[in-house]
């Protein structure tokens, strides 16, 4: 099954299924020499574990890592860091009558169309469940990040159309505004409507969607390649292999459709030693190289595909229309638990490129 990594320089291989004995990532081309341990990927874990908030499913995961290679003495030594994961609270007995009768809004009918055969329980690969991998070699490329002084933080802006009121600032205030309430939206206020909503909404049986924000801060200007492999085409192939993500914006995204050239364009300017912009409305990047203003993307999630109300389907074994009522423990909104995934995604693309750019002069 191809498809499974991701990355030029720092490239990762998840693997593993929802039901499945474990998850993981094998991470390869990490630099020798960086600190790094096993609570390093466990707090990013953690941030993103089931179960810790009633904006999530109740599915009881610890997800401890093992690094199981790649580390001597507590520093990397350059070869794959392969992480497992266990699966230890898979409950398969709510998708047995799944197994024919494709759900609507999740893979299953275009995994046995494209395989001919599929593990059905809990989607398998295509479960949500596959991001463990992503988030624990995120953590690897935040820290590599670090070294170099970028941060990378990530918030509910939008959830079930309640939009939140952010003013930038310092990422590290607003990363713990957002982790000090179960949607991880820094605007209290808004949080508290957000989390009121899906209540609600959750007792209706059914989900929300909504919208995340993810900033980059600290990123060199010279980042990136032109043509194919621009910094925000692969901030967007990343960010779109998230199975929930719909749409990707940078900068201004759909908003400079509406804009005039002197509306869009960002004026330079010197700011001390350095070269900044008026303005951002590029999103940091510029020809595919990033410029050295915050890198802003901003996701659109979908609402969660499993819900309690009757759907209609198809027997695939039979060839007649049914109907499902899905049962089993999904989160009620996906956003609040994107938050680290898409952090770790767009980590991991700009520890490839700061790798790949030392390639590109003498």
């Amino acid at each position: 099954m191809p498809g499974n990594s991701f990355g030029t320089l720092f490239r990762i291989t998840t693997w593993g299924e929802s039901h499945g004995r474990a998850v993981g990532v094998v991470l390869d081309g990490c630099p020798a020499g960086l600190e790094l341990k096993e609570d390093d990927i466990q707090k990013e874990l953690d941030r993103r574990r089931p179960g810790q908030s009633r904006a999530s499913t109740q599915r009881e995961e610890k997800d401890r890592v093992e690094i199981l290679s790649g580390i001597f003495e507590g520093k990397t030594t350059g070869t794959p860091i392969s992480m497992l994961i266990w699966n230890r609270d898979a409950d398969s007995s709510s998708y047995d009558l799944l197994r024919n009768r494709p759900r609507p809004g999740h893979a299953d009918y275009a995994y046995q169309m494209k395989f001919g055969w599929r593990d059905h329980r809990g989607g398998g690969r295509s479960s949500a469940r596959e991001t463990v991998g992503r988030v624990a070699a995120g953590a690897v490329a935040r820290k590599l990040l670090q070294e170099r002084g970028i941060e990378v933080a990530a918030y509910v802006t939008e959830l079930g159309g309640i939009r939140a009121r952010i003013e930038p600032g310092d990422l590290a205030r607003l990363r713990a505004a957002a982790e000090a309430n179960p949607i991880r939206c820094p605007d209290q206020e808004a949080a508290v409507k957000m989390i009121e909503q899906l209540d609600a909404v959750r007792q209706e049986g059914d989900s929300l969607g909504g919208m995340v924000t993810i900033i980059a801060r600290g990123v060199p200007p010279g980042l990136g390649d032109p043509v194919f492999d621009k910094l925000d085409a692969d901030l967007a192939k990343g960010l779109m292999s998230l199975g929930a993500v719909k749409a990707v914006e940078i900068g201004a995204g759909l908003s400079c459709a509406g804009l005039r050239g002197s509306e869009m364009n960002d004026p330079f300017r010197m700011e001390g030693d350095k070269i900044v912009c008026d303005s951002n409305n590029a999103g940091g990047i510029l020809g595919g190289i990033s410029t050295g203003m915050d890198i802003i993307c901003r996701i659109a999630v979908k609402p969660t595909p499993s819900i309690g109300k009757k759907q209609h389907t198809v027997d695939l074994e039979t060839g007649r229309e049914t109907e499902i009522e899905i049962k089993g423990r999904h989160d009620p909104a996906i956003p609040p638990r994107i938050v680290p995934v898409a952090e770790a995604m767009v980590a991991i693309v700009l520890a490839d490129h700061l790798l790949r750019q030392k390639t590109a002069r003498l």
